[in-house]
């Protein structure tokens, strides 16, 4: 089979064909996870809670956490979250291989948890769904790296065009948030699949938008001091939701070590904040299309808070809503924390709308004149543009999503607002925060870029002779004599580094052999100018040869044990061959 590909299909069109079969193929996927959460939410809704127990809403979510944990820890053993962190990861390595059960195994897994009412998004599970498949198929077909990463972008592209109906937004996704260049290349493959899934999505749920506008008023340029405030707020906003669920995310991690420690702990916030606040259930979707035409006050009526509205309306409403803002990050930290599956698209989607909601509330209590549903749509924008660190996408995404183009302008005023507003503060995605910690992390810098696919194993030399303190002078030039370096590493018989000789330092004194016995390794070493860890960043390392002025520097592991050294000559070599490899492609 391959053989004969290569004979008759020539591999440019090949991908394009294959660029049409990963659409495909990510918008069947959307429309199956969104038929399961469909029919999960049929069963509890319109069964239990429909017929008075609404109680189940606080138990819901638990069953789907624990069903979904359950699922992930004996079926598909591998850690299945963060699944936009995973394609990133799999990018900047220059693998671009994704699991083959990434394939089916978040959307199983987000169906279990959104559709029992976890309080997190089916989009980032999706995407991976889709990159998997692209990323697969490319295998399959013993293409190069470089087509499976482009691949791994048309199922991205592909899944945000099936799931949202938005091509345009697809795509720009891919460019901004997966941090693909943008070449002739690869620009025709992205819009094939995502076209080719929004088609699809169109003929399974017709060409509705995700949030039709009924309330929406006409853009006045009156308005644009107040968007721009509405910009600044977003981008604040969005600042406390990167770094407060990266905090709480690193908290549940290491604070609680079991599985059912996570699930016990987890279930009961992600309860006890949806008895108080029920539009903390689920997606959140419902409460965005009321927001958005109009409707500010059924959100708050299944709440025992509602009792208080009756001392003051305004105010009461203002801070419900404001109390969300602040728990939505804890809502979805606790379901993925415990177990459950899910991304954060509709969290930032959710928080956004009453972001928008909120300001234009609190601007008209102030006697000035906004329109409470265009402010609730454009800070959705305003906050996935600050969340992700993708203004374009948040535009683009966000009128597809409402059919509200004729609000581009304070969709753009709003999103660029806020991405420089967060732009100050919190230079990485929360999506790329997890690798940037980690120095794995490829962005649009291509110097950045080859210094990140630099790897500590590639440029570590170990022909270098170790010696030990209690070695006499004698001994040392004994060892001098076989050895083709000048430096020689001092470790204790554990093989802990204790420091290193230079053989400057000892020339004066090594052709007398009457001092050979007086002096020891010990007495002669030095301490090296910096000891650099196994695990340290390329860029890292660059900055400790800049800072130390060293030309050679010692590999230590995490028990300070000597592994080797790492020299500004070999780190070029293999920079100048890394860089042609990467321009190449």
């Amino acid at each position: 089979m391959i053989e004969w590909r290569e004979r008759h299909i020539s591999e440019k069109h090949l991908v394009l064909l294959l660029s049409f079969f990963v659409g495909a193929f990510s918008a069947a996927a959307a429309g199956l996870l969104k038929s399961f959460i469909h029919i999960i939410q049929q069963l509890v809704e319109g069964h239990l809670i429909a017929g008075g127990h609404t109680w189940w809403y606080l138990i819901t979510p638990v069953i789907g956490i624990t069903l979904a944990a359950l699922f992930v820890k004996y079926i598909v053993r591998d850690d299945i979250s963060h699944g936009i962190t995973k394609i990133l990861y799999a990018i900047s390595q220059r693998k671009s291989i994704i699991k083959p059960h990434n394939m089916w195994s978040s959307v199983v897994g987000s169906g279990l948890t959104i559709g029992f009412g976890g309080s997190v998004g089916a989009e980032a599970p999706i995407v991976l769904t889709g990159a998997a498949i692209g990323s697969n198929l490319a295998k399959a077909f013993r293409l190069n790296q470089k087509t499976m990463m482009l691949m791994i972008g048309c199922g991205a592209a592909g899944a945000i065009g099936g799931i949202f109906k938005a091509p345009i937004a697809g795509l720009v996704f891919t460019l901004e948030v997966l941090m693909m260049d943008l070449t002739m290349t690869s620009v025709a493959p992205l819009l094939i699949s995502s076209v080719t899934a929004t088609a699809i999505s169109y003929l399974l749920t017709g060409v509705d938008p995700m949030f039709p506008i009924v309330a929406a008023e006409p853009f006045l340029v009156k308005r644009i001091p107040w968007y721009l405030i509405l910009g600044a707020i977003c981008g604040l906003v969005s600042l406390y939701f990167t770094r407060g669920m990266n905090h709480l995310e690193q908290w549940m991690k290491h604070s609680i070590q079991s599985m059912w420690g996570k699930l016990l702990v987890g279930g009961a916030m992600l309860s006890m904040l949806i008895f108080l606040f029920p539009p903390l259930y689920g997606e959140g979707y419902d409460v965005i299309r009321q927001l958005i035409n109009g409707d500010c006050t059924t959100a708050i009526v299944n709440s025992p808070l509602s009792q208080f509205l009756s001392f003051h309306p305004q105010l009461v409403l203002v801070g419900y809503f404001v109390a969300i803002i602040l728990l939505k990050i804890v809502a979805s930290v606790a379901t993925n924390g415990a177990g459950g599956v899910g991304g954060i698209f509709a969290p930032s989607l959710f928080m956004g709308a009453i972001v928008g909601f909120v300001t234009a509330r609190l601007m008209s209590m102030m006697g000035l004149s906004v329109s409470e549903a265009n402010f609730a749509l454009v800070g959705m924008a305003g906050l996935m543009s600050g969340v992700m660190h993708a203004p374009l996408t948040g535009i683009f995404l966000i009128a597809e999503l409402t059919g509200g183009y004729h609000l581009f302008m304070p969709l753009m005023i709003v999103s660029v607002i806020s991405y420089l507003t967060i732009m100050l503060f919190e230079p990485h995605s929360l999506y790329a925060m997890r690798l940037a910690q980690k120095g794995e992390l490829l962005t649009h810098n291509k110097d950045r870029n080859v210094l990140t696919l630099l790897k500590m194993d590639s440029v570590l030399e170990t022909d270098f002779i170790t010696i030990f303190p209690e070695m006499t002078l004698g001994q040392l030039v004994k060892v001098i004599s076989t050895s083709n370096r000048n430096v020689f590493p001092v470790v204790d018989n554990d093989g802990h580094l204790r420091g290193i000789l230079l053989l400057d330092e000892v020339r004066n004194i090594m052709f007398q052999p009457r001092l050979y016995k007086r002096f020891t390794v010990e007495q002669l070493m030095t301490s090296p100018a910096a000891v650099l860890s196994s695990n340290m960043p390329m860029e890292k390392v660059m900055e400790t040869f800049e800072d130390t002025g060293a030309w050679n520097l010692p590999v230590v592991d995490e028990e300070r044990k000597y592994l080797g050294f790492v020299s500004k000559s070999k780190i070029f070599n293999s920079y100048r061959h890394v860089l042609v490899h990467f321009s190449e492609e």
